[in-house]
């Protein structure tokens, strides 16, 4: 098989590979870029692999240890079959039927060579690629790509909603330095239980920006856990400090909420009985994130008794 063309794939390889890393360390690929791109490219590129072994000819005659034509050509022909050894300055020396000296032996042909150009021209073609999505697409994506018009608009609305739930002012602060919120600290959000500030991850901020003012409701788990985070963070500012009856109280106002930020009523009823359904699983690395058996319908926690939707 040409090795070019394997050589080529081994790095589109690599690159779908790097892709795929990046989309999760990136939080701003994910906004441009679907999950399944990366993994799809990987999976297409794996198949190529495949079907090319099968598509190679085979060589007729057998394979074994002996050497191939292609071996015997490229060591001078076919008198290296059966060398002999000849002494040469004293030393026996194994060389080709019919020579008697170093002297005779004629120099192997020089293997072929494949001209570099068009190796560096892929591999410029993988750089430039990795180059653009990580250096146009990742910078311009996500809360970063928003104007300041835009964030404080985003936020302004966020702190409105925040404020109803609470019940006083709150100020919600988009932390897009990381500062409060986010990979290091764990967190999508942190507030002051029963104070006016809250803060949540750049990532939540733009996917309830693009819920509110583009119409976009997004992927329904990602969006779904937007509503929940700051429905949440608006319980703690309302006073309530245990994790998992905030947790419940959020999941019933989320429904409101996302109604109020663009979602169909249906919907947002979907995305929160979906995350009160997923808490169990999610508060298994995090135990005091479950919430309470009284977190249902007609039960102790039920914000709305009269109703027969929960949440």
């Amino acid at each position: 098989m040409d090795d070019r063309p394997l050589s080529f794939a081994r790095r589109l390889r690599i690159s779908a590979v790097a892709l795929i890393l990046a989309w999760f360390f990136l939080p701003g690929l994910r906004d441009w870029i679907p999950l399944w791109v990366p993994f799809l490219a990987f999976a297409a590129l794996e198949l190529n692999f495949l079907l090319a072994g099968l598509r190679e000819p085979r060589l007729p005659g057998k394979r074994g240890r002996i050497p191939q034509e292609s071996d015997i050509e490229e060591l001078g022909g076919e008198e290296w079959l059966e060398p002999v050894i000849v002494e040469v300055d004293g030393q026996d020396v194994w060389l080709p039927e019919g020579a008697e000296t170093e002297e005779d032996v004629e120099e192997p042909r020089p293997l072929r060579r494949r001209g570099p150009l068009l190796g560096r021209l892929e591999g410029v073609v993988v750089v430039a690629a990795l180059a653009f999505v990580l250096l146009v697409l990742v910078p311009k994506g996500g809360w970063d790509g928003l104007d300041g018009d835009d964030r404080a608009r985003t936020e302004a609305l966020l702190s409105a909603e925040a404020g109803r739930i609470a019940g006083h002012e709150a100020r919600v602060h988009c932390d897009a330095r990381g500062e409060t919120v986010g990979i290091v600290q764990h967190a999508d959000g942190v507030a002051e239980v029963g104070g006016r500030n809250a803060y949540l991850t750049p990532q939540i901020c733009f996917r309830l920006h693009r819920l509110a003012f583009e119409d976009d409701e997004g992927a329904f788990s990602q969006t779904a856990r937007a509503i929940a985070v700051l429905a949440h963070e608006a319980w703690h500012l309302r006073g309530e400090d245990d994790e998992g009856v905030t947790n419940c109280y959020a999941f019933q106002s989320g429904v409101s909420l996302g109604r109020r930020l663009g979602l169909p009523d249906g919907t947002a009823a979907r995305m929160m009985r979906q995350q009160l359904a997923d808490n169990a699983t999610f508060a298994r690395a995090a135990p005091e994130y479950l919430v309470p058996g009284e977190c249902r319908e007609g039960g102790r926690l039920d914000l709305a008794p009269a109703s027969r939707r929960f949440p």
